[in-house]
């Protein structure tokens, strides 16, 4: 069976920059759109041009900058934003405009005090007009995951009739449940007329931890571009982690569906981007927090050392990671410490292990971790000689 490509729609210097404090400047922004494109990104949104001269400048420059990925700039369905952002891409080798409106009825309500024919309407004009300047227009229905699907397939009608290549479904406020939200991409599939004409696009909010999930749901049922960002960054809670939503796909071959990106740079971008932004990853991040690949159980441990598959699905090396961690703790056995005394120049025979084991139980349970010091100083109080390792 072939295999499905889906799209990944990098959104980190834009809703990613969202989240407070984390504000980048041009030069930041050129560092990582240069990574996102040699990482094999489909689509790098690089701003919302119309927000601020900073903005503006920044799409601009990322614009001449990437030399592969789509270049995207955020508006609403106004006017004005769409012909800022087309003036921003005039100098992208592949330009898109992301333009789009509330959809749900607390959105049109409330926002917008208007009803659902405007919103129709106000749909078409405002992909129609981005038209006029580009070729790529996606549209995205804000706060899709609340929208009822009758009237969502009858916006996305309106948006490939004048003219849109792409439909964002935004699940905006992380609500919906990844039955919930597959099943809102299949009525889409099944139901808008033109369908065909266009790629439907996951775009995943974190509020109650379901963005990923979310989004994988989306491509089974038929997206075929998921909108994310690096470390999942992003408004509120954050967005889908890209790194996440690749590795998931990699790892499950059985979906026949698959990405451009190289995985090995995930790691060290990660670390790029956390750096830059001042966000911390979070040491049980997956796929690329510190612990993601560190064992401190003595089970585990025994497991690993023993065959990596037996607690570990990706080698880390396919991420960047350059090894897993054997780490040493009171929950350690004797496995990890003879392994890791190994690794500092230490051969044990058992009866040695036996009395550094004890030794190492002190030690370890009037500290969080055993280090590589910490283990010479056992090896001195026990009397084991250091022996070369070949």
């Amino acid at each position: 069976m072939s295999i499905d490509k889906v799209q990944i729609f990098d959104t980190t210097l834009r809703d990613g920059e969202q989240v407070p404090g984390c504000k980048l400047d041009t030069h930041q922004k050129l560092v990582i759109a240069k990574r996102l494109d040699q990482m094999g990104v489909d689509v790098i949104e690089a701003g919302f041009p119309v927000s601020s001269p900073g903005d503006f400048k920044s799409v601009q420059e990322i614009s001449k900058l990437v030399q592969n990925a789509t270049v995207c700039g955020l508006t609403r369905a106004v006017k004005k934003d769409i012909e800022v952002a087309a003036e921003a891409l005039k100098f992208a080798k592949r330009p898109r405009i992301h333009t789009g409106i509330g959809t749900s009825d607390s959105h049109i309500k409330y926002k917008f005090k208007s009803n659902r024919d405007e919103i129709l309407k106000r749909t078409f004009d405002a992909v129609a007009y981005a038209k006029t300047f580009v070729e790529d227009v996606e549209f995205y229905a804000e706060d899709a995951g609340r929208t009822e699907n009758e009237y969502l397939a009858r916006v996305c009608e309106a948006a490939i009739r004048a003219g849109a290549t792409v439909l964002n479904i935004p699940d905006t406020t992380g609500y919906c449940l990844p039955e919930e939200y597959g099943a809102k991409i299949k009525y889409l599939m099944e139901n808008v007329k033109g369908i065909e004409k266009a790629v439907l696009s996951c775009h995943c909010h974190n509020d109650l931890g379901l963005a990923t999930a979310n989004s994988i749901s989306g491509v089974i049922n038929g997206a075929r571009q998921i909108e994310c960002t690096i470390n999942g960054i992003g408004e509120r809670a954050g967005n889908t982690a890209l790194e996440e939503v690749v590795m998931i796909l990699k790892q499950h071959p059985y979906l026949n569906l698959d990405t451009n990106i190289n995985t090995k740079l995930l790691y060290d971008t990660s670390r790029m981007v956390s750096e830059k932004m001042g966000m911390v990853v979070q040491p049980n991040k997956a796929v690329v927090g510190a612990n993601a690949f560190a064992h401190s159980s003595g089970i585990h441990q025994d497991g690993m050392i023993k065959n990596r598959e037996t607690y570990e699905i990706m080698d880390p090396a396919e991420v960047g990671v350059s090894d897993s961690a054997i780490v040493l703790t009171a929950r350690s056995g004797r496995a990890a410490l003879a392994y890791r005394s190994k690794k500092v120049g230490y051969e044990l025979t058992k009866v040695q292990l036996d009395a550094v084991y004890d030794e190492f139980l002190i030690v370890a349970d009037s500290k969080k971790e055993v280090l590589d010091n910490d283990l010479h100083d056992i090896m001195k109080t026990t009397n084991i000689i250091s022996q070369a390792v070949a």
